[in-house]
């Protein structure tokens, strides 16, 4: 009885053990932004790319200076962010297979309703511009994610070096997009914030959004492959049918339809010849 109860047990364990390898098998893990998560993107497309393929896909959400670093090293078989020259450069380094545009949304410019630096309305070259010349409170996030390092570029085009030209006006957060929010309503200041987060934003206070569809404020995503020959054990295949969803009418519609508030927070733009 006790040798059944033994052989009894190894089965189960070796069957556990297969079924286990079998899931691990059928898994991608896909480096990402912060964004593509805590706008709940992720959470609305994986379940049903999920339920379509079977493939399990495990998340590893980044600033925008980080997420490539898993990836460079084979931690990850996908990359889905919004920084377009980091993702260039990855790509001819042969860390990544082909570049795809996926979709877009855009930052927009936050700030008190009472307007003190008279931007609204303004492009955001004039809006920054403004700012700097007045004082007014500005928050930036400060955290080399991919909105600061737009904030950043964005200075630049206003040919504001702000890195002399800042004072007590403004402010690092040195954290997240819901924190760069939070310290603006406290402080009633201006803030650049990818659209997405400030929809998702429920405490506003006295904010709204001051400038808006300057073709500057574009923020474009991009995915890619990580290179399976440069890492042999990159899951080419369920990541490339992960990519071909993705970019795909069906998987396009996906993000098409997710919303909050009745709003939408990404526009698909694919281009299936890669780019």
């Amino acid at each position: 009885m006790r040798r059944l109860s033994v052989a009894f047990a190894l089965l189960c364990g070796l069957t556990a053990g297969v079924v286990a390898s079998s899931a691990e098998d059928h898994a991608i893990v896909l480096a990402s932004t912060t964004a593509t998560q805590e706008s709940g993107l992720l959470d609305n497309l994986l379940p049903i790319f999920r339920d379509k393929t079977g493939i399990e896909v495990t998340v590893i959400a980044r600033r925008a200076d980080e997420v490539l670093n898993g990836p460079r090293r084979g931690e990850a078989d996908v990359v889905l962010m919004h920084a377009r020259p980091q993702e260039e450069k990855f790509v001819a380094d042969g860390f990544g297979v082909k570049r795809f545009d996926v979709m877009y949304n855009d930052y927009v410019l936050i700030g008190p309703k009472s307007d003190p630096a008279g931007v609204k309305g303004k492009d955001i070259v004039t809006a920054l511009k403004a700012i700097e010349a007045k004082g007014a409170p500005f928050v930036t996030r400060g955290d080399r994610s991919g909105t600061h390092a737009a904030e950043l570029a964005l200075w630049i085009v206003a040919g504001i070096d702000i890195a002399s030209a800042k004072g007590a006006w403004y402010r690092e957060a040195e954290r997240g997009m819901a924190s760069a929010l939070d310290a603006a309503r406290a402080a009633n200041a201006y803030v650049l914030s990818d659209r997405g987060s400030w929809i998702s934003f429920r405490d506003r206070g006295d904010l709204d959004i001051v400038v808006e569809g300057d073709r500057r404020l574009l923020n474009q995503y991009g995915v890619m492959l990580v290179n399976p020959e440069k890492f042999p054990n990159v899951k080419k295949d369920l990541a490339q049918i992960f990519i071909d969803w993705l970019t795909s009418p069906e998987g396009q519609a996906a993000i098409a339809g997710y919303k909050v508030d009745g709003q939408q927070l990404f526009f698909p733009n694919s281009d299936r010849s890669g780019g």
